[in-house]
């Protein structure tokens, strides 16, 4: 398993006009927690991208337990516990002072620029084996 931990500060133009922070940011915090991970197992995004696949969501879902606000002090749980196949699905948890606010997945696959379905490529499944291997160790 690949765990990683994103921090967040909750942003004024994040939340609503009661400083509740607005449901699709957790989505937004997903991603930026994904891109992070990809920089940690060292296979940045862009890299990725550069070698001509794309690493697109297939499905999503949040599940909001209690309200984030303004200014709060978020971290973000991602969760790696499966190896990747042809789709594969990361889980994250949104945390504020130990207690949980939001839970969620996401769904991905990876595409080529025409958008036709392709199998991980090797590089990334060799990165992700190397730090799911160094995640045990």
């Amino acid at each position: 398993m690949i765990h990683t931990v994103s921090q967040f500060r909750v942003r004024y133009a994040e939340t609503d006009r009661m400083q509740v922070v607005h449901h699709r940011n957790y989505l937004v915090w997903f991603e930026a927690a994904r891109i992070e991970m990809l920089d940690q197992i060292e296979l940045p995004y862009t890299k990725v991208e550069a070698e001509g696949f794309f690493i697109p969501v297939l499905s999503a879902t949040v599940d909001y337990k209690k309200p984030a606000f303004f200014d709060d002090r978020l971290e973000v749980h991602l969760y790696l516990r499966e190896k990747p196949r042809a789709r594969f699905r990361f889980d994250y948890q949104v945390w504020r002072e130990g207690e949980i606010l939001a839970t969620g997945h996401t769904t991905h696959g990876f595409m080529d620029s025409q958008g036709k379905a392709l199998r991980p490529p090797d590089a990334f499944l060799a990165r992700v084996l190397a730090a799911w291997t160094a995640s045990e160790g």
